[in-house]
């Protein structure tokens, strides 16, 4: 190990129980959840093998009062559930990690849809949980009664089901004991209203009934978001009187920003280590170990948390999902190998989907127990057998890394002069420069491998694919953004795009080129953003960067609606209209005449002026080599080629994440018993 980075590794006092390292794997969610045990534990179970000294749970109910059904959240209902989380401790603790429990309330956030009971909170107020139509009830004396004893329950059950660290959670604008103490919510009169005393005394004895239940058979922690970016708590004012009054009850403070979506910035937004300005004063004010996140990849920056006395522990829920084995690569001295997060929240988009993990980075999340996929060894192939993998895009380089790790005599071929595809176009868009780590990553590896060779600027035929005398072959060509319109609101294409002539019309991947290579493009620019993700809004930026006047055209309600699910949309707005992009939502593009664009909206048809137009629609699969192989059956078994499959975005366009884990899944079936196939957790009756 490097000297510098041994401070990381000392063991860490929290109360009853020791930490071996300062890697803290904090909480979040893995869609799983209550409804899916195995796959939960086995994924917490990961992370204490790839050497996290912490392991947490994600959020996790205290009772039916707390339900965030829609939400694949861990619960702790009941003995049923102790039983479950009996699984994930002893994974956790089979690598000698310590397992925390996040026990939560989600208060205003609990949609409770499944249990139907009405929600608490301090007032009767709109439910926070997006797009429902719900409304709390207000608590009396007796309902906080109530609550602290379903909350002090639900500690038994924690320390029985085998946690070393229990939560009070008060965190991401999704808490009651948050609720209360947030001036935006909180308007009562009585002793938990009023002055920041009253409003942090739901918080208070929480604590208080935590420490007194656990009776030091657990530490006890506190989430604590120090600072609300929707108002009604500041770090000068409740964050620091909470600290101040507080600091010294738990064993642990485990402290962030809030709303979730400013606590999980993505990389558009904050760069590694953003949240110190906020978290720096709280050792001044609790003699407890502290933990902090910021989307730490650089072990370099943990140190200097560290010795700064910023934190005692560096947290991270992003950059353990992308590498799970991240400690154990730096104490081992294998830094060049970190799968390093990119901030883009695909594993976010998840959670608000209700479904089982994912990202970007690392394919193997989720998939540890229902693939048996394992983020650092993979079965070897039975045999030393030839790979030609056709085309370097994420998809083609995970799965030329994936056969190469098998042992396969890999060749990795793509017909442009730079490994990368999609990638090297789409991470010199704003905000998108962390996505060339997908790229630098799977590169970085392969060069240094003896059985790849990597042929640049080598166009493939048909013939040639079938004379290269490879066993196994993927065709991972990715695919190209059509320029004709056609897509979701225009789905037999726009007027007068294919013989435009006085507005000019560029694909997404023509713009940047373009504009990278010191080319000009005349305004003013429109562009349709028909795919609802970060390329539409992307190119805009990008086209008002270099100066041009820029519409930004969507049919639905809002810019880049998809961005809702991985915690942008909302700052995303504020983000274009500070660059001066005009943003025109429910509108569709009817025709493109000389100079000018004809829309069609709610209040009829209008024109705007245009230089060029840019429709983000639909990408068209590079498949014409997969096309020609299909027909020429006899000759390829001829070959000796034993299998062949198209993968990625050649045949499905779609996120980057989707084109890794399609390169992983294909590299791991060659050579299975049961390609594809996977458990399913299964009710037991």
């Amino acid at each position: 190990m490097d000297e510098r980075y041994r401070i990381l590794f000392e063991p860490v006092r929290i109360g009853p129980v020791t930490a071996k390292n300062r890697f803290f794997a904090v909480a979040h969610s893995a869609g799983m959840g209550f409804a899916q045990p195995h796959p939960t534990a086995a994924l917490r179970g990961m992370k204490a093998e790839g050497g996290w000294g912490v392991v947490c749970t994600g959020v996790c109910e205290i009772d039916a009062t707390s339900d965030m059904m829609g939400h694949q959240n861990d619960r702790l209902w009941d003995e049923h559930d102790v039983e479950c989380h009996r699984l994930a401790t002893a994974e956790i603790h089979k690598h000698g990690a310590l397992a925390a429990v996040e026990l939560a309330h989600l208060g205003l956030g609990a949609r409770n849809l499944y249990s139907r009971v009405p929600s608490l909170g301090p007032a009767s107020l709109k439910c926070t949980s997006a797009y429902v139509p719900v409304q709390s009830r207000e608590m009396t004396l007796k309902d906080i009664a109530s609550f602290r004893a379903a909350h002090r329950a639900a500690v038994d059950r924690a320390v029985r089901a085998g946690y070393d660290i229990i939560y009070v959670y008060a965190g991401h604008d999704r808490a009651l004991p948050l609720h209360f103490l947030s001036r935006r919510y909180n308007q009562r009169t009585d002793a938990y209203g009023g002055s920041i005393e009253n409003r942090m005394r739901l918080l208070r004895e929480l604590i208080e009934d935590t420490i007194d239940e656990v009776a030091g058979r657990a530490a006890v922690a506190v989430r604590f978001a120090v600072h609300d970016f929707s108002g009604g708590i500041s770090k000068e004012e409740e964050g620091r009187a909470v600290l101040e009054a507080l600091g010294e009850l738990p064993d642990l403070w485990d402290v962030n920003v809030s709303p979730w979506q400013f606590d999980s910035s993505t990389a558009r937004f904050e760069q590694e280590g953003w949240q110190e300005p906020y978290i720096s004063f709280v050792k001044s004010l609790t003699s407890k170990p502290v933990v902090g996140v910021g989307r730490f990849t650089s072990a370099d920056a943990m140190v200097s948390q560290v010795r700064r006395g910023i934190v005692d522990f560096v947290g991270a829920a992003r950059p353990s999902i992308s590498d799970p084995f991240l400690p154990e690569k730096i104490q081992t001295g294998r830094i060049d190998e970190i799968r390093e997060c990119i901030g883009c929240n695909v594993c976010a988009s998840t959670e608000m989907y209700g479904v089982p993990i994912r990202c970007t980075q690392n394919a193997t999340i989720g998939e540890e127990w229902r693939k048996s996929w394992h983020p650092e060894r993979i079965p070897k192939l039975a045999t030393r057998e030839s790979a030609l993998v056709v085309g370097a895009g994420p998809a083609g380089l995970e799965a030329a890394l994936t056969l190469a790790r098998r042992g396969a005599e890999v060749s990795l071929v793509d017909a442009s002069g730079e490994l990368g595809g999609r990638l090297n176009w789409e991470s010199r868009l704003p905000g998108c420069r962390t996505y060339d780590r997908v790229r630098e990553h799977r590169v970085y590896q392969l060069e240094r491998m003896a059985n790849v060779q990597i042929f640049k600027g080598s166009p493939l035929t048909a013939s040639d694919v079938i004379d290269f005398g490879a066993q196994h072959v993927l065709i991972a060509t990715g695919s190209t953004w059509r320029r004709d319109g056609v897509g979701p609101s225009a789905p037999q294409g726009i007027q007068g795009i294919a013989d435009a002539s006085a507005v000019l019309v560029l694909t997404p991947e023509q713009v940047v080129e373009r504009l990278i290579a010191g080319g000009a493009i005349q305004g003013p620019a429109v562009v349709l953003d028909d795919d609802h993700y970060f390329v539409g809004h992307s190119v805009a930026e990008l086209l008002r960067a270099h100066g041009l006047e820029v519409t930004l055209i969507s049919a639905l309600p809002d810019i880049s609606q998809w961005s809702y699910y991985t915690l942008e949309l909302r700052r995303l707005e504020d983000r274009l209209a500070k660059a001066g992009i005009r943003c025109i939502t429910k509108t569709k593009v009817k025709a493109i005449g000389q100079g000018v664009i004809t829309l069609v909206g709610g209040d009829g048809p209008f024109e705007i002026e245009a230089g060029c137009f840019v429709p983000v629609t639909l990408r068209a699969p590079n498949d014409a080599l997969a096309r020609e192989l299909d027909t020429r059956e006899n000759e390829i078994k001829s070959a000796g080629i034993v299998s062949l499959e198209t993968i990625g975005d050649a045949v499905a366009p779609g996120m980057i994440a989707a084109a890794v884990y399609a390169g992983a899944q294909a590299a791991r079936d060659i050579g299975a018993d049961n390609p594809g196939h996977f458990l399913r957790e299964s009710v037991v009756l």
